[in-house]
């Protein structure tokens, strides 16, 4: 297994949910994270995303640890950067410091799974058909010529990243163990939408 930081620097972002394969494009302009920038893209280009929650400074456990894998600065002072997702990892206790951002120490065991090729026969065959359904109710557009050219991990991580469904619903999904748990989760929450949306339509005469 690849031995990663055990403290890393943290982007809290409130209603982004960053899964391992996918690909996070980000604006960067605030002060703290120009520094966070600064201070990793010489060093390891390693830095992770967790969703904040709703009140004061509190963050859910469980993010996605990324890598830069492309770093552009504007003449305004901005940073874009692409972050490649790794692997989820678990947030064990903050560490004090007095750099401008936010810096924790966290754990990866509890999802391996994120580094090894997948295990079994699971297939997605179902969940696409109904991911195609909702998201054509919902008004959004896919390129599925492209989708498809996808392995089945990065298939089901976009889904559950791109999905037209609630925070609390995408944090369900990235503390989903594995890959099955996520696919699995995704076509409940599906399913409850796409049952939602008929009782909707349906009149009694």
């Amino acid at each position: 297994m690849k031995i990663f930081p055990e403290t890393i620097p943290v982007f809290p972002l409130s209603g982004v949910i960053y899964f391992p394969k996918t690909n996070l494009p980000l604006n960067i302009f605030e002060k703290r994270y120009l520094d966070l920038i600064n201070d990793i893209i010489n060093k390891d280009k390693l830095m992770g995303m967790v969703q904040s929650k709703r009140k004061g400074q509190e963050v859910f456990k469980i993010g996605c640890l990324g890598k830069i894998s492309d770093f552009q600065k504007s003449k305004d002072g901005r940073i874009i950067i692409n972050l490649s997702g790794i692997t989820r990892f678990e947030i064990i206790k903050e560490i004090n410091s007095s750099k401008l951002y936010r810096e924790f120490k966290v754990d990866y065991k509890k999802f391996n799974s994120d580094l090894k090729p997948i295990v079994g026969e699971f297939s997605i065959d179902n969940l696409i058909k109904k991911v195609k359904i909702f998201f054509k109710r919902s008004g959004l557009l896919l390129n599925w010529s492209e989708f498809e050219k996808l392995d089945r991990k990065q298939k089901i991580n976009t889904l559950a990243m791109i999905a037209p469904i609630t925070n609390e619903e995408k944090q369900k999904l990235i503390e989903s163990v594995s890959l099955k748990n996520i696919g699995e989760n995704l076509e409940n929450i599906i399913d409850f939408y796409l049952h939602e949306k008929n009782l909707d339509n349906y009149t009694i005469q």
